[in-house]
């Protein structure tokens, strides 16, 4: 099934639709809001871009730096290289400490693994502690945005849903009411857990510590309780200094929600008196992400979310449509260089009007990478003959003027003739949703040859 079926599907529900377009949609007007009072946003945003630019080029050197202050600071860090080993790497600290019940904070790193199948698989329960993690995970669905994981949801299926697992009124809907009730909920979780997994925004090689960005308090919450906490970071996230954090704080939250920084911005450098402290460093795939030039640059994501927020297609079509862990535009270019066949049509899943490119926090050129998958699906074959066919033929039309000419004068003809069931059918998805204008009785080369030597 394609994006554009699994839109199809989200669009049967208008009122849904509009509703989760409005949502983001305000979401995207926060965050200029919120940048409009800071008048070196855009150097911010070149600081931030260059900054990263610096730490793609020199990622061994920064990686092995962390490595080491971590190390000294009495944290033990592990590599895997990809999620499979990941996954064992974090099973085999849990298994060794006779865990088997864990508290964890929002980890797109660990949904991108999988790892709470496999923990679950292996007897252990997993307990997602951000609320609308803990909301998707009782609903047993993947999140649908990296920042609001349930915002495909209304607060009265959210009550349905609490009601049938956590004994709330039945009808109640009052988000207060609701959330106190996960607060409690949540509060016997984390009191019982022995072990705490969180990922990281970013991890900083001058100290060897890493910071987690939150706004609920779970990750503090459940890392200061357990024994032993566990970090899971993508190589991508390292940055060279602490004085960096500066900007990459202000760029982050303000991009996400239009707030000026995160509830809590926590620091982790060292283990707990008694307990334990590891981070798991993943490549799964970014080195060769890497490697290629014209998409290296989408590994300086920070996860904001923006690009989703602002997206017209993301914001009309759910965040479930793209059938990959990060959805929206930086999914789109990030997920055909793990499956080609599979996620080649997520490059078609965009306008490329650039409005993602244009809120990215580090200046991501998301919609030109996008054109350039498009390029690279079609060279590798992987178009459907939906597209390919009518492409070869729009291809030879417009390198030959004369048929160019000839094919737009027969269309008008055409259209104005043919039946209407001869156009709009199942075989036109474009017209599925949209009307045709009006179609004129001359081109605008013929009426502007016709007017050309007119005085105004």
């Amino acid at each position: 099934m394609t994006h554009a079926h699994r839109a199809a599907a989200f669009l049967q529900n208008e009122d849904r639709a509009n509703w989760h377009d409005q949502s983001l949609w305000h979401v995207r007007s926060k965050r200029d809001g919120s940048i409009a009072g800071i008048p070196e946003w855009e150097s911010l945003r070149q600081l931030g871009s260059d900054i990263k630019d610096n730490v793609l080029s020199n990622l061994d050197t920064y990686l092995e730096a962390f490595e080491e202050k971590a190390t000294a600071n009495g944290v033990t860090v592990h590599w895997a290289t990809d999620a499979e080993e990941h996954n064992r790497i974090v099973h085999g600290i849990l298994h060794r400490h006779a865990v088997d019940r864990i508290v964890k904070s929002k980890s797109m790193l660990t949904e991108e693994c999988h790892l709470n199948e496999y923990l679950e698989a292996r007897g252990i329960e997993v307990v997602d502690t951000d609320l609308g993690e803990r909301i998707i995970q009782l609903r047993s669905e993947p999140p649908s945005h990296i920042v609001m994981p349930a915002i495909h949801l209304k607060k009265e299926e959210i009550g349905q849903l609490f009601h049938e697992h956590l004994g709330t009124e039945a009808g109640a809907s009052d988000p207060q009411y609701l959330t106190e009730a996960a607060r409690q909920h949540l509060r016997e979780k984390f009191l019982a857990a022995r072990a705490a997994i969180t990922g990281v925004n970013f991890a900083v090689a001058e100290t060897g510590g890493v910071v987690v960005c939150t706004n609920e308090g779970n990750a503090d919450m459940g890392v200061h309780l357990a024994p032993v906490q566990i970090h899971c970071m993508g190589i991508e996230k390292i940055i060279p200094r602490a004085e960096h954090l500066g900007v990459f704080t202000r760029l982050l939250a303000r991009s996400a929600t239009g707030q000026p920084v995160t509830i809590y911005t926590s620091h982790h450098h060292r283990p707990k008196p008694g307990g334990e402290m590891h981070v798991v460093i993943v490549d799964n795939g970014r080195t060769t992400q890497l490697a290629r030039e014209d998409f290296r640059n989408s590994l300086k994501c920070i996860r904001c979310g923006a690009c989703m927020n602002t997206c017209p297609i993301y914001r009309r079509s759910g965040g479930h449509s793209y059938d990959h862990t990060i959805p929206g535009p930086i999914g789109s270019i990030l997920s055909p260089g793990i499956d080609l066949k599979k996620h080649g049509d997520l490059a078609f899943a965009s306008t490329l009007c650039g409005s993602c490119s244009d809120v990215c926090p580090v200046r991501i050129d998301i919609h030109d990478q996008l054109y350039k998958w498009r390029q690279i699906v079609s060279k590798e074959g992987h178009l459907p003959a939906t597209k390919r066919l009518p492409l070869a033929g729009a291809g030879t039309v417009l390198q030959h003027s004369g048929l160019y000419n000839f094919m737009g004068q027969a269309a008008r003809v055409a259209l104005r003739m043919a039946p209407r069931a001869l156009v709009y059918n199942r075989l036109n998805a474009w017209g599925a949703s949209r009307e045709l204008p009006e179609v004129p009785a001359e081109s605008f080369k013929q009426w502007y040859n016709r007017n050309k030597n007119d005085k105004a």
